[in-house]
């Protein structure tokens, strides 16, 4: 078997000369950046960064991609749940200051995968990933972070997980519930921003990689570009709040 990359760096930790930041992108592949090409850098967080570097108010912030593929908010896939390693991923890193969640696709194609659930099983599944988002919300403001919800992306016509329209209606719900005020500290409107505007619940077929699931390398530029850079005000004070 022949392989064209390997795992060898988990992160670089610096040591800088004045106030400094940085923001944890936390979220499955479309933040791991599945369908990009290898050694391009043109996840979303990558496209956020060299956007933060662009802007001299922003440029002392750096990114974190905490992007794992087939990451859940409420069970183990490939790996730990986002809040099984919420301590290791967010808070157990140097510096943060921001925090933008983008997860939640995985426990819906998932839990429809092989079988429909019932009303009640849908609502429940609603209501939990709803409770895991409060309690990412809770334990970052804990820690002096701020936290940014981002909306989960279509995915209609997925070939893997061929969702239902129970499942997309579970969609609709849980980023109205991002959308609504007093949750997130701000909205970021990723799913706003690749959707196709004749079907909202579909990727754009200019920004989706060919699986309706996963946006291409212009998809994740779009999604960096719904980022707001007004988000991340200069640091003035000691890093982070650690209690």
């Amino acid at each position: 078997m022949r392989f064209n990359h390997w795992f060898f760096l988990s992160g670089v930790d610096v040591r800088t000369h004045g106030p400094a930041a940085a923001i944890v992108a936390l979220g499955d592949s479309i933040t791991d950046g599945h369908a990009t090409p290898n050694n391009s850098n043109t996840r979303w967080p990558d496209d956020l960064a060299r956007r933060l570097q662009a802007d001299s108010a922003t440029r002392n912030i750096s990114v974190l991609n905490a992007g794992l593929g087939g990451n859940r908010l409420l069970r183990y896939g490939l790996g730990p749940d986002a809040l099984a390693r919420f301590d290791r991923d967010v808070l157990g890193q140097p510096g943060v200051r921001y925090l933008i969640v983008i997860e939640g696709v995985n426990d819906l194609g998932v839990a429809t995968m092989h079988r429909p659930l019932s009303a009640a099983q849908n609502a429940a599944l609603v209501h939990n990933i709803i409770g895991a988002y409060r309690q990412i919300i809770l334990m970052a403001h804990e820690h002096g972070i701020k936290v940014f919800g981002g909306t989960i992306t279509p995915f209609k016509g997925s070939n893997y997980y061929h969702p239902s329209a129970a499942t997309l209606q579970d969609r609709r719900e849980i980023n109205d519930w991002i959308r609504a005020p007093g949750h997130f500290d701000a909205v970021v409107h990723f799913a706003r921003a690749v959707r196709d505007p004749k079907h909202p619940q579909r990727l754009r077929p200019m920004f989706d990689s060919g699986d309706n699931l996963h946006p291409n390398p212009a998809g994740y530029e779009a999604m960096a570009d719904a980022i707001p850079l007004s988000l991340f005000k200069p640091s003035t004070g000691p890093i982070g709040t650690r209690h």
